[in-house]
């Protein structure tokens, strides 16, 4: 009887499955290293995050962060819902590389490692915060 409450105990713990953990995001060695990333036309890319029209944030299957800085601005890369890549027929995506933004090309000038973005709200803040603290400096006193 022990035998087979034993038995069935077992069972049931493999049986329940572990807590899923989401899994945290990699953090690189080192942040702002020339990088590129294989196969972003098969799945290699998995989210991507506008920084205004200067930049994008992308993260690989592997949750990797890389901070792409575009060659002059991209038109409507912060409202776009989709984004293509153009790797000029090499299977990796590098600084030598574009992004297609509702049928606009825009190269980029480089391709680094980075931190996953802060979130939109929280870049907003700081980037008002830094206008604000510069026109404190630039403004003349009376």
């Amino acid at each position: 009887m022990k035998n087979t409450v034993l038995v069935a105990l077992g069972a049931l713990v493999l049986a329940v499955p572990a807590q899923a953990k989401k899994p945290e995001p990699h953090v690189w060695p080192e942040l702002g290293v020339e990088s590129s990333i294989v196969f972003p036309n098969y799945g290699a890319i998995r989210n991507f995050e506008a920084d205004g029209t200067d930049g994008i944030w992308l993260e690989d299957q592997h949750r990797r962060w890389y901070y792409a800085e575009l060659q002059g601005g991209c038109q409507d890369l912060n409202f776009t819902q989709a984004i293509g890549f153009d790797t000029r027929g090499s299977a990796t995506f590098d600084k030598f590389s574009s992004i297609i933004v509702r049928g606009w090309k825009c190269p980029l000038v480089s391709l680094v490692t980075s931190e996953k973005p802060l979130p939109r709200k929280e870049r907003q803040k700081l980037r008002k915060a830094v206008i604000a603290a510069g026109k404190e400096v630039a403004a003349p006193s009376n």
